[in-house]
């Protein structure tokens, strides 16, 4: 098995907020609804509860965010998502559901500083004044699909890794 790479190795840029890469990140797509054995399988993975309408529950270097009504996302330590498929198959065997590793479906920022939200405010139709911590928001970043919550600080942006280098471009350009 190959080293992972991140979708920019790592790249950062330095403005009137900071701006960086993070990764590689394990993420796990998890569609399902209404499973009695959902929040048991979440909690042994991530060690959170199955986050509200659009909320994410952070529990140290993981996380569950609610990204629809029958679809989370779970992140992990990069090296562990094939032991937390397992996991899911196991506790949720007989349930329909759908698991798919996407980690190195998309690209994670970091964007951090005093103005951090000037950055993002610049790019995505949201009110920040009223974003609170642990709430996720599904939106656009330009032109492209895009998810970021506020955590420690910062923000964390979460976009396909086929727009990584755009959508880094387009954060450095609104942190200048």
């Amino acid at each position: 098995m190959s080293d992972p790479v991140s979708a920019l190795n790592g790249a950062s840029f330095q403005g009137f907020a900071a701006i960086r890469e993070i990764g590689p990140l394990g993420m796990i797509t998890l569609r399902a609804k209404g499973l009695k054995s959902l929040d048991k399988a979440i909690k042994a993975i991530t060690g959170t509860k199955l986050p509200a309408q659009r909320r994410i529950e952070v529990n140290g270097d993981r996380a569950c965010g609610w990204m629809s009504p029958d679809e989370y996302l779970l992140i992990l330590p990069y090296a562990e998502v094939s032991v937390a498929l397992a996991s899911l198959a196991k506790a949720l065997a007989g349930e329909h559901y759908l698991a798919v590793d996407v980690s190195d479906a998309r690209a994670v920022f970091r964007v951090e500083g005093d103005q951090a939200a000037e950055v993002l405010r610049k790019l995505s139709p949201v009110d920040f004044d009223k974003l609170e911590p642990g709430e996720l928001r599904r939106t656009r970043a330009a032109q492209v699909a895009a998810a970021f919550w506020l955590q420690d600080g910062g923000y964390t942006l979460v976009c396909f890794r086929s727009v990584g280098r755009y959508v880094f471009d387009l954060l450095a350009n609104a942190a200048r």
